[in-house]
């Protein structure tokens, strides 16, 4: 019985031992250190935001019918209400058609130069001269217009003339034309090619109500 108690004892102490060992590592190892918030969320929603602003940047750029260089790129004829009405003021011997360019493209675009302008008439189609002034670069604003002149003889030699039944506008570096009724006068002039030719001026050389 000694010897039986004596053996209890010692594996007491030696449990009492461990168990304070295995107290000591923990105190000495600390507590587990508290799991950091995971950074994947945050670094999508940066990455979101980026990818947000540039689909912005983006379609500000399309918006603006912007290239690549940052230009604004040109009108094109589908994107172009294209009208035109007579503003010949009465008493001149040179008539006036104002051509408007309603810019309906849902962008802004460039217009540079001259528009190619045509007549229809009984004797064949009759090109328009330039007048060579200065041809600046217009950028038009979505829904906004801008207008350019055609000028033509008048025919008040009492004969029949030149019977006028249309006119061809060609929107500046395009290919694709409309065509329009004439608003001018139904006729001009019969000339041996002394006469005034029918001349066509810049974009922006004719305003609203000119």
């Amino acid at each position: 019985m000694r010897v039986t108690k004596l053996t209890i004892a010692a594996l007491a102490v030696v449990a009492g031992l461990s168990l304070t060992a295995c107290q000591n590592e923990e105190v000495a190892a600390g507590p587990e250190p508290a799991a950091s918030a995971p950074t994947a969320n945050g670094d999508d929603t940066e990455q979101g935001e980026g990818h947000e602003q540039d689909q912005d940047q983006e379609g500000t750029t399309a918006g603006t019918g912007s290239n690549e260089d940052g230009k604004v790129a040109d009108c094109r004829t589908d994107e172009l209400e294209v009208t035109a009405s007579d503003v010949t003021i009465e008493g001149d011997t040179v008539g006036t058609v104002a051509v408007e360019f309603a810019n309906g493209g849902g962008r802004d675009c460039t217009l540079t130069g001259y528009a190619g302008v045509d007549l229809k008439t009984n004797a064949g189609q009759l090109s328009a001269e330039r007048t060579g002034e200065e041809a600046p670069s217009v950028v038009l604003k979505d829904g906004k217009s801008v207008w350019f002149a055609v000028t033509y003889p008048v025919n008040d030699s009492g004969g029949s003339g030149v019977r006028v039944t249309g006119l061809v506008v060609t929107p500046p570096n395009e290919t694709k034309s409309v065509t329009l009724d004439w608003p001018g006068g139904s006729s001009l002039p019969v000339t041996d090619g002394s006469g005034t030719p029918v001349k066509v001026g810049p974009i922006g050389s004719a305003g609203q109500g000119d």
